[in-house]
């Protein structure tokens, strides 16, 4: 085996680059599109349960994309494929004719960008370079999905309040800020300084935005790179042939068949997709909700929502690096459990956000955030303590589907559930139900101090 490389060890460049590109496939689209819910039903008369219905029918239709593709592509290719189905989701969302058809068609392209580019292609690449301090790799990395949601957040509601009013023919904007979005939506309106009807501006705010996927493209391929021995380097700048050697897997992954034997393997799979599916009801609801307690101008209920979600991922940047650090110096079950704990915790406190107490909204959104920061990142840790840094991205491929199923199709239960009980008072209770399953089965883990193919 050749000697590793002389020179400086890249892992910092791909953390750097994989904390953007993994921002921009997974924190802009998944913590945004559901910003324009309410536009869509209102626009195409929908009900609450149908807006939500898209994504859990794309799920079945296009699950079988992470364990056939994901294993047998490079990474770095599934960010571009998968952000390149992104821009195509977003262009289809703002063209949309009605047809329910139409809807779960361009929920198949999302979810397929979702499945290819997001948690499993960024969470491989960061286990290659980093093995000894993976743990806060993994939770600078996860980061990118915050900052960059949280940047959407803002920019999504602005660029719809230029695009429904008229523009200053001054251009006497009150921040750089405003001017930057006074600009873009300038050029979305083909110069035009006229006002757009909501179902113009919304459609035309959803093609804007997708084109922030294909910023990913230049990073994926000229910075990343799978793994470091494709530029001659080892995992964590590890520079001798014997490092070579103790660097390496000591095992070869295991099949399907071993995982699928393992109670551990269930534990999490379940515990997983039970807190994940909670925390989805409160991202892909929360807007509805905030209607029912009385955000019921539009504005309002756009400004809450995006003071909420962008809170909400400026909190979890807090939970992702203090569980980075906690799981590289203690047991990773423990430090998971405590966060699934939070998450339960948390739910019953969205119900104190209401016009009479707008405040209330930092905090729910500071307490969820930093358990949900936390949720995410512990899961594939927690898949290498089990079964082993090889075996990891086939067990995530299996375990990332099911927690997308629960993640989306948890959702659609709930807004069924207020159909039926006749409001979110009652049926946020079943997500609080939920997130404290997943506490339960994470509790039931058993403790590993070492991954199985690294002792």
């Amino acid at each position: 085996m050749p000697p590793a490389s002389s020179k400086p060890f890249r892992g910092p460049w791909m953390i750097a680059a994989c904390f953007l590109t993994f921002g921009i496939s997974t924190g802009f689209p998944y913590y945004n599109i559901a910003f324009f819910f309410d536009y869509l039903r209102d626009d195409h008369g929908w009900t609450q349960s149908f807006v939500t219905l898209g994504a859990p029918i794309a799920v079945l239709l296009t699950i079988w994309a992470g364990p056939i593709i994901v294993p047998r592509v490079s990474p770095r290719l599934l960010i571009v494929t998968g952000t390149g189905l992104t821009f195509c989701a977003f262009q289809w969302f703002g063209r949309l004719s009605g047809s329910e058809y139409e809807y779960y068609a361009a929920w198949c392209l999302y979810m397929l960008g979702y499945f290819l580019a997001g948690p499993i292609p960024h969470q491989i690449i960061i286990s290659n370079w980093y093995k000894e301090r993976r743990g806060f790799a993994m939770g600078i990395t996860y980061v990118g999905v915050a900052v960059v949601g949280a940047a959407v957040n803002k920019i999504g509601p602005a660029l719809m309040i230029h695009l429904r009013q008229d523009l200053p023919p001054d251009g006497g904007y009150s921040s750089t800020f405003d001017s930057i979005m006074g600009s873009v939506a300038l050029w979305v309106r083909d110069g035009s300084a006229a006002a757009m009807p909501d179902d113009v501006a919304y459609t035309s705010a959803l093609k804007f935005l997708g084109f922030l996927a294909l910023a990913a493209w230049p990073l994926a391929l000229l910075v990343i790179r799978d793994k470091p021995e494709d530029v001659g380097q080892l995992p964590d700048g590890k520079t001798s042939v014997e490092k070579v050697a103790a660097a390496k897997p000591a095992a070869p992954p295991k099949d399907f068949q071993f995982l699928l034997g393992k109670v551990p393997f269930w534990l999490l799979l379940v515990g997983s997709a039970a807190s994940i599916g909670s925390i989805a009801c409160v991202n892909f609801l929360m807007k509805f909700v905030f209607e029912e307690q009385g955000f019921t101008d539009q504005a309002a209920r756009d400004a809450v929502w995006s003071d909420a979600q962008s809170a909400i991922l400026i909190s979890s940047i807090g939970g992702r690096l203090l569980a980075g650090y906690l799981a590289d110096k203690f047991p990773r079950k423990w430090v998971m459990l405590a966060t699934y704990a939070i998450v339960a915790i948390a739910i019953p406190t969205l119900f104190l956000v209401t016009p009479q107490s707008p405040g209330f909204v930092y905090v729910f959104a500071t307490i969820f955030g930093f358990a949900m920061g936390a949720d995410y990142m512990l899961i594939p840790l927690m898949a290498a303590d089990q079964f082993g840094l090889a075996t990891l991205a086939r067990a995530m491929s299996a375990i990332l589907p099911t927690d997308t199923i629960t993640q989306f199709w948890f959702p659609t239960f709930v807004a069924g559930l207020r159909a039926a009980w006749g409001g979110y008072s009652s049926a946020l209770w079943a997500v609080f139900g939920m997130a404290a399953l997943g506490a339960i089965a994470i509790g039931m883990l058993p403790r590993h101090h070492k991954p199985v193919d690294e002792g």
